[in-house]
């Protein structure tokens, strides 16, 4: 385990989110204030007021009420990791497996809290063979969709006869 991921590691899926949040509007150029995490998350604002001041004494963001919220260099290195793990996963469901892009943004937000460390490491590592062998020349993601669409094409004469 590396000191990036410990903070991580003691926090709610709940307050990942929320740093994940920050972190995304500040990387997009905005001030990330409550009402726009709020919108963000789609929660209320005294929930962003109540997380806002977990993630404070857990001294992973700078906050002040009506003020603008900023990730100290603890709360970057979780949430930075938060959307690592986030990005990696959305990379995979719609690149590899070939799920849609709005049902991989909703698994991967789901999935990137609850998968361990292993886990995570193994579905990197085959992320990163399927990208070798497809600059080899091989389209292994190209060869599961086309064995996926024989599978549905298979059950549904199953179905139908």
């Amino acid at each position: 385990m590396t000191a990036k991921n410990k903070p991580t590691q003691k926090l709610s899926a709940s307050l990942e989110d929320y740093l994940e949040a920050i972190y995304n509007l500040q990387a997009d150029g905005e001030q990330a204030r409550s009402k726009d995490i709020a919108e963000n998350l789609d929660v209320s604002r005294a929930s962003v007021t109540g997380a806002l001041r977990l993630l404070k004494q857990k001294q992973l963001v700078n906050y002040q009420p009506y003020d603008a919220v900023t990730l100290t260099n603890a709360g970057k290195d979780a949430a930075a990791e938060v959307a690592r793990r986030h990005n990696v996963l959305k990379y995979f469901l719609i690149k590899i497996l070939g799920v849609q892009p709005e049902a991989a943004q909703i698994a991967a937000c789901k999935t990137e809290h609850t998968l361990g460390a292993e886990t995570f490491a193994k579905l990197l590592a085959f992320t990163e063979f399927v990208r070798e062998k497809q600059k080899q020349g091989q389209d292994l993601a190209g060869q599961f969709e086309k064995f996926c669409q024989k599978e549905k094409a298979k059950k549904n004469v199953d179905t139908k006869g």
